[in-house]
């Protein structure tokens, strides 16, 4: 397998967007990351597209990433759409990245889109992970996170303000990045008083619903010389796994499957916890940081809620996660996060996150899972991206 290199990230702004629709959010982050990169429309040769809830209702959004790619001026070559809940943003990354390491493309498109402030035709209200409220798999995700904390408050003495912590971390991230849904600081009684959803769990711990859409450039070496980029950011490893349904103990302070992808992970880049510098991770909830700080490999089991008392996850700290704001205050438009978070970590590592700036990144690293069954995620991707040359 070949490397492969990260040279163009692009965004829109998160949030309700009445008036754009699929098509017009993801040319938008489209033609940024082009011109990040500095190449055109005619250069791409594959497109990966995560969206995660268009084409369950209407066939004609079965096709997103050639819509996508059609506003941007692409066409004639192949598409990717994918599909993985909250993770469809980083399968699409992970798809990208397999077609230039094997060999099979150069120059490859990311993007991950949707739009979640309305929906066509008529069904039930949806989640912040876009579950319908009365899901058919028996629970929600807000009372599943609900329930986990709960479970890891009782194991491990986890404390409600040590949750609550999460959320006005992550405010503090979101109000100096300009692309965010929600800025305006917050603070500890904020969250704590907040409406309740699903105890202990109050709206502040939880993650909105909302449009945008992410997008990102991956070229072989390839491919960089004939286009005359000097990359600057290595995709060292692009982990992504299904989960184990028939070996899950269900104590529910911990996720299997994100301990095993990330580990792969590891080893692909070959490096370990200790060497991440910077992280994004899902926080669809407040307690989910937590639980994945530990997964990770970031602390040890039962410490998650001790590490973001201890300020070493905020910005300044040992590992700032998070420094975009989180889905919880970023925003969490199903499959343009996992995309949103490589930007995010671009952005760090070649030092134009303003006063987000976590100085002297080398190595940033992307987590996400999406979906439930059996007690585990139905999929989660990990992603480490390293600055690449001098």
């Amino acid at each position: 397998m070949r490397d492969t290199f990260l040279v163009g990230v692009g965004m829109t702004a998160f949030g309700k967007f009445p008036d754009a629709g699929l098509g017009s959010l993801g040319r938008e982050a489209v033609l940024a990351a082009l011109a990040d990169a500095g190449v055109g429309a005619g250069d791409i040769e594959v497109i990966a597209c995560g969206s995660a809830r268009s084409g369950i209702l209407q066939a004609r959004e079965s096709g997103v990433g050639q819509l996508v790619g059609w506003e941007a001026g692409i066409e004639g070559v192949p598409v990717y759409n994918e599909k993985a809940f909250c993770a469809s943003g980083a399968m699409a990354f992970n798809i990208a990245n397999l077609a230039v390491a094997s060999g099979a493309q150069d120059v490859a498109l990311v993007v991950g889109v949707e739009k979640m402030s309305a929906r066509n035709g008529k069904g039930r209200p949806l989640t912040s992970d876009g579950m319908a409220l009365e899901s058919e798999v028996g629970y929600t995700p807000p009372a599943y996170y609900a329930m986990a904390a709960s479970r890891h408050m009782d194991v491990y003495g986890t404390t409600r303000e040590q949750i609550a912590a999460i959320a006005v971390k992550n405010r503090t991230a979101a109000a100096d990045n300009p692309r965010a849904q929600y800025r305006t600081p917050i603070t500890m009684d904020d969250v704590l008083s907040s409406k309740p959803i699903a105890s202990p769990l109050n709206l502040l711990d939880c993650c909105p619903t909302g449009d945008g859409a992410a997008a990102a450039i991956l070229v072989s070496a390839e491919g960089a010389e004939r286009l005359g980029i000097v990359p600057k950011i290595k995709i060292s490893a692009s982990s992504v796994g299904t989960g184990y349904y028939r070996q899950q103990d269900r104590d529910m302070t911990s996720f299997g499957l994100d301990k095993r992808t990330s580990q792969r992970a590891y080893d692909l880049a070959g490096l370990g916890p200790d060497d991440v510098d910077v992280a994004e991770v899902h926080d669809s909830f407040s307690i989910a940081e937590i639980i994945h700080y530990e997964d990770l490999g970031f602390c040890a089991p039962g410490a998650g809620g001790k590490l973001v008392e201890s300020g070493e996850t905020a910005l300044g700290g040992r590992i700032p996660v998070n420094t975009g704001g989180g889905l919880l205050n970023r925003g969490h438009p199903l499959g343009a996060t996992g995309v949103a978070q490589i930007v995010e970590l671009a952005d760090q590592l070649l030092g134009r996150a303003g006063s987000r700036q976590v100085h002297g990144a080398k190595t940033g690293l992307a987590h996400i899972s999406g979906g439930f069954h059996e007690g585990d995620f139905a999929t989660s991707g990990v992603t480490i991206l390293t600055r690449y040359g001098r």
